[in-house]
């Protein structure tokens, strides 16, 4: 029922600021909470405002050393110190997770915004948080990996699981959520379901159908790899069958779901052909089982269809229609020619034969068939 939704939503000017320096997708923050300040969206939500993650807040996950390495790269001169320098590459800082200025005050930052959120479902303030700037899922306890510094999902599972028993994460992004695996590989207390593109000289290149947990989190990972081209259709129905025996069999008692964008036609990461319509079904889903529920954001370098998207599924958490033309604002001559919130599905070939589809389907919930 509509009415029983209490939403929040991490907001800040100060945060906003932060979120928009980082590394890859600069910029990316003022552009989605432009349209859906636009839509007037945050008229019809409670604000959280974060705050920065402490230190020991950080360690509850990440190691000692990374944290203090992390403090010692505040100020970006002191890369020219060569030790500094040679040890980044030891804690991932590199390529893709390049080192800015303020480094140290961007990440705790990052994850205050995802732990805010996480506390405000204990407390009771919501029954669904949203941090679209959260949702960096490929760190490491001790490295930086795939544009990011910080795991705040990992950092929200663990404070959600002071309260809550069972904690169901589920990823949509289209890279594999290994960092949030890896830390949970081993417990039958969360559950990590991931959706994403899976094939060779692929970014993580891990999350095979064959990962399925070690000792007692034996079948609680559960991946479901696909290949490029799925659209809105195939990727519900599979999510749908796949997501209803995962609620049955595992019974959560609060949800974290990254929704990343990365997975949308017009994304320069070429992959899948999915819409905010596909997405949005999905997490209608979610939404039905009335469980505490976290929502983040994640991968999306389209940043004109992130936007789009978070706005749409925004409006479905609170259970609000939206006008498909987007209302003026700052960035609007960017949503051009259609100027429209919908996005158009793509034309890649589906690589997912049916058969394939029914084999990886079968197989997922055979595997949860010894769930319990």
């Amino acid at each position: 029922m509509e009415n029983e939704r209490k939403v929040c939503f991490v907001y800040d000017n100060d945060y906003l600021r932060e979120m928009n320096r980082l590394p890859r997708v600069e910029g990316r923050a003022y552009v989605v909470h432009e349209l859906i300040k636009a839509y007037r969206l945050l008229e019809s939500i409670t604000i959280l405002k974060p705050c920065q993650a402490t230190e020991e807040e950080l360690k509850s996950f990440h190691t000692e050393e990374y944290v203090e390495f992390l403090k010692r790269i505040e100020d970006i001169s002191d890369l020219e110190k060569e030790d500094l320098l040679n040890m980044c590459e030891q804690f991932g800082l590199d390529y893709d997770c390049p080192v800015v200025n303020k480094h140290y005050t961007m990440v705790t930052w990052q994850a205050g915004g995802t732990l805010t959120a996480a506390r405000a479902l204990l407390n009771g303030t919501c029954t669904i948080a949203i941090n679209w700037e959260g949702g960096w899922h490929h760190a490491k306890k001790d490295e930086a990996a795939g544009f990011c510094y910080i795991n705040d999902p990992v950092l929200a599972i663990l404070e959600l699981r002071s309260k809550f028993d069972k904690v169901l994460y589920i990823d949509f992004d289209l890279h594999h959520g290994d960092g949030v695996e890896d830390a949970f590989a081993f417990t039958k207390k969360v559950m990590v379901v991931s959706f994403h593109k899976y094939g060779e000289g692929f970014f993580p290149g891990t999350g095979a159908i064959t990962n399925v947990g070690c000792g007692k989190g034996r079948y609680y990972s559960v991946n479901v790899p696909l290949h490029d081209g799925i659209t809105d259709s195939k990727f519900c129905n599979i999510s749908t069958r796949i997501l209803t025996k995962v609620y049955e069999k595992f019974r959560p008692d609060a949800i974290v779901c990254q929704c990343g964008v990365d997975t949308l036609s017009n994304d320069p990461m070429e992959s899948f052909n999915l819409t905010n319509l596909g997405i949005g079904n999905c997490l209608k889903l979610l939404l039905s089982w009335k469980l505490p529920l976290l929502v983040l954001g994640g991968g999306g370098y389209n940043f004109w269809n992130a936007a789009r998207c978070w706005c749409y599924l925004t409006g479905i958490l609170l259970g609000i229609g939206l006008n498909p033309d987007i209302p003026d604002h700052k960035f609007f001559l960017n949503y051009g020619p259609d100027y429209e919130l919908n996005i158009t599905p793509g034309n890649r070939p589906d690589k997912n034969s049916n058969e394939y589809i029914e084999q990886l389907v079968k197989t997922i919930l055979g595997n949860l068939d010894f769930v319990c």
